[in-house]
């Protein structure tokens, strides 16, 4: 089976390491090697550099991707989606699975942009988040009406090679997109803020960034792997008259939730608009 990538950035790579680095077998019992991918790239030092990375086949063409792939991977800006697909659609057919990683292009305005009924397209939306750089994404997955169960056996063994997925409808993907795809940047900024919080403290800023990013990864799996509700842990660790319980009201006295919230919301109303 033929994978192929239409852009080469950091979702795309994250796709391709995970599906290289786990040696991922497909639905139907195929093992994933360097030989069965494709990508194409505007630029030729991307090309090259995804090359010699991953041992695959690179062209500028992406019609040429398109052409080859059992399963195309769209993984360029929702912007270019129209002039990418416009390029390729008459090559893409009913034997081709199409899957987009672009935020806020619903099922029915990409199978339109192929002039094709959604019933007639093989068509899977993913939201994967930049963790999956790491091993540790979490994608959230939207099965199209034309898209068959085999389809969603081979989409779930590709993005599970690099994380955890999601199975959900669409109704819920701008949400998802904002609280998976979009919240590592409010993590990150959230560890550089502790960090400079202990920094103010005197501790080295490397040895910071450590501690913090040590604390948000371990709580994270905490909650993922206990199954308790969040609130109960942070009940765990608030002792009466503790140090705790006093920065947890300080954060509570500037709005932490409601900027967390209003976060949320700000991204899912700009994934709408898209």
């Amino acid at each position: 089976m033929k994978i192929g990538f239409i852009g080469l950035g950091n979702m795309a790579t994250a796709i391709i390491g995970g599906l290289l680095r786990e040696g991922t077998v497909l639905a139907d019992g195929t093992a994933v090697t360097a030989a069965d991918l494709i990508g194409s790239a505007k630029t030729e030092a991307t090309r090259q550099a995804k090359a010699d990375q991953f041992a695959m086949a690179v062209t500028e063409s992406n019609r040429e991707v398109a052409e080859a792939a059992d399963v195309l991977v769209l993984a360029v800006k929702p912007v270019f989606f129209p002039a990418v697909i416009a390029e390729v659609r008459d090559v893409v057919d009913e034997r081709t699975l199409v899957i987009s990683i672009a935020a806020g292009l619903s099922l029915e305005r990409i199978a339109a942009l192929f002039g094709r009924d959604e019933n007639a397209l093989r068509l899977i939306r993913c939201m994967p988040n930049t963790p999956a750089l790491v091993n540790a994404g979490c994608t959230a997955v939207c099965l199209g009406s034309g898209a068959t169960a085999a389809d969603e056996a081979t989409c779930l063994s590709l993005v599970e090679s690099f994380g955890r997925a999601v199975v959900i409808p669409e109704r819920l993907m701008d949400a998802a997109s904002a609280v998976a795809g979009s919240s590592p940047a409010f993590v990150f900024m959230f560890i550089e803020a502790l960090a400079d919080g202990a920094v103010e403290a005197g501790m080295p800023r490397a040895q910071a960034y450590e501690f913090a990013a040590a604390a948000v990864a371990g709580s994270a799996q905490l909650v993922l792997e206990t199954g308790r509700h969040p609130g109960d842990l942070k009940d765990m660790v608030c002792s009466p008259g503790g140090t705790t319980i006093e920065g947890v009201k300080a954060l509570e006295q500037r709005g932490f939730r409601a900027a967390a919230m209003e976060a949320v919301e700000a991204c899912v109303a700009k994934a709408k608009a898209l």
